[in-house]
């Protein structure tokens, strides 16, 4: 039998996880006093919010933006494996796209449109499982996995520990002299199962507020 894709968390859910945390993590619960409510970002899932991570990787939110934009005038507001397939590297390279970033994304799409990569099986599966399907494709890092997971998928205990701005933000509300690396934050981010996404939401909120 198929078993049917896990249900997002709602919105709803998600404040309600991070309230708990709140509640349990003094500075947690400051921070969300002090900043208010974080946006839960949500993106369609699929091949197209794949690629949307993709293009935004290390480079700066704007940039991105403005890739994502050309990419999406010409290849529609959900581009899909095939229709990144037909278009030509110079193309690509007019929207924004790095060499690798052409490499990444057509080696991506051709594991869908040749089956080796099945998105609804992703979409079925827990989130170890998800994750190590996701980051067996070339291209795909544990970053873009856990982002994909956590705004296309609407999981709740994804963590990006990689991620600097989670790091940032959390230096912040800790007021502490220096950042924890990626391995020192993933340990932290423990204590917030199994809510670690909405904390997420959180520290991405406060690392956008002005100082």
């Amino acid at each position: 039998m198929t078993l049917p894709p896990i249900a997002p968390k709602s919105d709803r859910a998600f404040m309600a996880g991070l309230k708990r945390i709140a509640a349990a993590d003094p500075d947690i619960g400051r921070a969300l006093a002090a900043h208010g409510r974080p946006p839960i970002r949500r993106i369609d899932p699929g091949y197209g919010a794949l690629l949307r991570i993709l293009v935004g990787q290390q480079v700066s939110t704007q940039a991105a933006a403005a890739i994502w934009k050309r990419t999406t005038d010409r290849l529609g507001l959900s581009p899909t494996a095939d229709g990144l397939l037909a278009a030509s590297d110079e193309e690509l390279r007019g929207f924004g796209f790095s060499g690798s970033k052409i490499v990444y994304s057509r080696a991506l799409a051709r594991e869908i449109t040749q089956g080796r990569l099945d998105l609804d099986h992703v979409h079925r599966s827990p989130d170890d499982e998800a994750l190590a399907m996701l980051t067996s494709m070339k291209g795909i890092g544990p970053w873009t996995a856990q982002v994909y997971l956590l705004f296309a998928l609407g999981r709740a205990d994804i963590f990006p520990a990689g991620d600097l701005a989670l790091i940032i933000a959390y230096q912040r509300i800790r007021n502490a002299k220096s950042r924890p690396d990626p391995k020192r934050m993933a340990a932290i981010a423990e204590a917030w199962r199994p809510w670690r996404g909405a904390v997420a939401h959180l520290l991405w909120h406060v690392y956008k507020q002005p100082l």
